[in-house]
């Protein structure tokens, strides 16, 4: 617990929380706070489970890691991860397809090099050839007006602070699965990505940064379901065909008048 006192204390100022307001959060006397936060005492494992969610950070971490000195876990620079990568006869890198059935089996297969080369692969000459791509095959309605079925092309993003708030990408979370989500960054401040579907119908929800294994930065996409320009949130269905006939005819009528 080498970091504890120090850690509680950065985080609590963080937050705006006060020594007595959060006694009363753990239902403690406040020189209890001040005796963990001064290294003379050591709060429960109960106890320590009501820190961590009160004050949005993992046990190991708030034990373990010097948040004030090196910041959150989630925004430490990352061992390079030895991608997976299939190369056609020229040695030129392919793009390998994850469809919406494959996607559960690439959690536990992507470093798996026979997996890998099972799954489809493909190339897009006109895509730069100084970042590495994988494709993912989108399931549901959330990221509309990209449909279920298209084809996500991201770019591979090797460092979690390199994320941009409020881009697309797809993660591969030990929580979540494989996601096509608009981000936003909140790693400095609480250690989580914030997601994002651009369907409203769809709510927003956390991940932790150390439960993303892959980021891949959306630069494509492939669809034989053109989107509607007229209504980015849903698709065009039949009522709105009829409507726009209908207006279209009106508009005629209007001319030759």
């Amino acid at each position: 617990m080498k970091c504890l006192a120090s850690n509680l204390r950065f985080l609590r100022k963080q937050k705006g929380i006060t020594q007595s307001d959060l006694a009363d959060q753990l239902d403690v006397q406040r020189t209890m706070i001040s005796a963990y936060e001064d290294g003379r005492s050591e709060p429960k494992l109960l106890t320590l489970g009501k820190l961590s969610d009160i004050l949005d950070v993992g046990i190991e971490e708030l034990l373990y890691h010097d948040i004030k000195g090196r910041g959150r876990k989630a925004v430490q620079k990352r061992g390079i991860n030895i991608l997976t990568i299939a190369c056609d006869e020229d040695e030129k890198e392919n793009i390998t397809l994850v469809g919406q059935k494959a996607s559960a089996g690439y959690l536990n297969g992507y470093a798996d090099s026979e997996y890998m080369e099972s799954l489809p692969q493909f190339q897009i000459p006109t895509l730069s050839r100084q970042a590495t791509y994988r494709a993912f095959e989108l399931a549901g309605d959330s990221m509309l007006p990209l449909t279920s079925g298209t084809i996500v092309i991201g770019a591979y993003v090797e460092q979690l602070q390199d994320i941009k708030s409020g881009k697309t990408y797809v993660l591969v979370t030990e929580t979540e699965g494989v996601v096509y989500k608009r981000v936003f960054n909140y790693l400095q401040e609480n250690g989580k990505l914030y997601l994002v579907s651009d369907n409203e119908q769809y709510k927003p929800y956390e991940v932790k940064g150390e439960d993303v294994m892959e980021v891949w930065e959306a630069k494509a996409f492939i669809s034989t379901d053109f989107p509607n320009p007229g209504d980015k949130k849903k698709p065009l269905t039949l009522e709105d065909l009829g409507e726009m006939i209908s207006d279209i005819r009106a508009d005629l009528r209007t001319l030759k008048g």
